[in-house]
């Protein structure tokens, strides 16, 4: 194989966000676009001759073009092997799995997650270092200056892999390997959970429907949920991952999963439902006629890991981002250990994670994970769900309500305001912190406002600093709201205003979100012009 070294020069938008580098598909085929991205990565990594690296994504429009590029890119910058989802398939936390397992030198992760997908939709690249998780901010700055300063990538003259079937090839000197993309982590979640027991569940009549969104899942929901648990076939639905998620936004909350929703809040519904996005690291759980906020879950799934056999030992300790919901906060509390308060971004959990300091992390953005891998893990919370249904025998609303009436209820919303221009975003986001000193001490009915803040966050681990992490009102019972832009998006901006309020009266449990929260979303819109600011006069979508 021919090593070609190709002038280019630079792009000034590959700056990566919140979870790598993420814009539409027609941007990535620009010339010379991804090859430039992907020696920046190389570049800053720095992998020593021969090494290992695992290559996959979420098998969304532009996948398998980009997975030559990239391989024959590998391969002229002397790595010696690298692991390819068969099929290009990988999901986020299944590639984790695999980094970790077979201790490579990272991976690179194709997707944008749950952003739509399609030739005029989105796409994503992100590197993942060698513990499986996101690439710390240190890392990230390092390869945007890298992709600031590029004068030339290395990429080989070689015809296409074929990827489609298990086995080893030679690309050069580089091995290319295919693997099962779902094999090695099925074993890990069997390892962790009571297949046993949510067997007996499912063929008691139990009934469960999970959406693969037409995205990375259904592979991996058909060898777990069919193959190895026993449930029917038709308990998996939207199943067959598609390069445009069938025209579908693969985003599973109550807005973009509504044909589930539909299923569960109509007649007949199963017991139990679920759903995971594009590349597998978010999901939503349902009861029958029942939403479960990704808040209350990671609270409730740590106030009963003790029934789980993988953590029954006990957990270090909990991790949430700024905007989830204090519900984890209350139950880490009781169980006497520390619940850390952390940016937005899964790479914040890392570092406690290799730290011993937690065990199970999540964020209201319909992430939830443990210690088992470095990334949010979709499937891995529906098990999760599973196994404690199974051996508490009540329905998912019992076991919700239950925890309400011991910990008490935070009753919390998210409004997403999606594409709106940037400048406005802006606008609304600099008024805000303007307000600060208006702000405090200031009086809304019967709410007084205590803090009003820019969160920052010091690692404690590592020492490094995190600033404008989102801005912070918070009253004297406790209650929160916060604004926060987005950094998922490729068109526009999203800003995002996240309420919270505490309920400890069970009496007043079976309210309505959006009519507890009713006060505080009035407060919201008034101190952010967010209508005059934006034009709109409704969120996007609401969870």
């Amino acid at each position: 194989m021919q090593i070609r070294i190709v002038a280019t020069t630079p792009f000034t938008d590959q700056k990566p966000g919140t979870s790598g580098l993420r814009k539409r598909v027609p941007t990535f085929r620009q010339v010379h676009y991804l090859e430039n991205f992907t020696q920046a990565i190389f570049d800053t990594i720095a992998a020593p001759p021969g090494a290992t690296l695992v290559l996959g994504g979420d098998g969304r429009y532009y996948n398998r073009e980009a997975i030559q590029i990239i391989l024959k890119m590998a391969a002229a910058n002397g790595f010696g092997r690298v692991l390819v989802g068969r099929g290009g398939i990988l999901s986020t936390p299944a590639a984790s799995c695999v980094i970790r397992k077979y201790q490579t030198h990272g991976g690179i992760i194709l997707s944008a997650s749950h952003n739509p997908g399609g030739p005029d939709g989105d796409f994503g690249i992100k590197y993942n270092t060698a513990n499986g998780g996101p690439a710390p901010e240190k890392i990230t700055d390092a390869i945007y200056a890298a992709s600031k300063g590029i004068a030339q990538y290395r990429i080989g003259d070689a015809p296409d892999v074929e990827f489609d079937a298990l086995g080893d090839s030679k690309l050069g000197d580089m091995t290319v390997s295919v693997i099962d993309p779902v094999s090695d982590y099925a074993e890990l979640m069997e390892s962790l959970f009571d297949f046993a027991a949510i067997r007996a569940l499912l063929v008691s009549g139990f009934r469960i429907k999970f959406d693969a969104m037409h995205a990375v899942t259904g592979p991996y929901a058909r060898e777990i949920f069919v193959k190895r648990l026993g449930a029917p076939a038709d308990s998996v639905m939207n199943a067959e991952p598609l390069p445009d998620f069938g025209g579908g936004h693969p985003d599973p909350n109550l807005t973009y999963a509504h044909e589930l929703v539909e299923i569960l809040y109509g007649s007949n519904a199963p017991d139990f439902g679920a759903a995971s996005d594009g590349d597998g690291d978010r999901n939503m759980v349902l009861g029958r006629r029942f939403f479960v906020t990704p808040s209350d879950s990671l609270a409730i799934l740590a106030a009963n890991a003790h029934l789980v056999p993988g953590y029954k030992q006990g957990l270090a300790g909990i991790a949430r981002s700024m905007p989830t919901s204090e519900a984890a906060d209350r139950v880490a509390k009781a169980l006497g250990i520390p619940c850390y308060e952390t940016p937005t971004g899964w790479k914040f959990f890392g570092n406690l994670m290799d730290a011993g300091k937690v065990t199970l992390c999540g964020e209201e953005s319909f992430g939830t994970g443990s210690n088992h891998v470095r990334e949010k893990d979709g499937l891995w919370a529906v098990l999760f769900w599973l196994n404690i249904l199974a051996a508490r025998r009540q329905s998912v609303e019992v076991v919700v309500r239950e925890h309400w009436a011991k910990y008490g209820r935070n009753v919390y919303s998210r409004h997403d305001y999606e594409g709106i221009p940037i400048e406005a975003a802006n606008g609304v986001m600099k008024l805000l912190r303007d307000s600060f000193a208006e702000l405090q001490g200031a009086q809304f009915g019967h709410l007084q406002v205590k803090l009003c803040d820019d969160f920052g966050y010091t690692d404690p681990v590592d020492g490094s600093v995190s600033t404008g992490q989102g801005v912070r009102i918070i009253f004297t019972d406790g209650s929160r709201i916060v604004f926060r832009l987005s950094g998922t998006g490729t068109e526009g901006a999203t800003l995002r205003i996240y309420l919270e309020i505490f309920e400890p009266d069970v009496s007043m449990h079976h309210l309505d979100a959006q009519q507890a929260l009713a006060t505080l979303i009035s407060i919201a819109l008034r101190i952010s012009e967010l209508r005059k600011r934006t034009g709109r006069e409704a969120p996007t979508v609401i969870t």
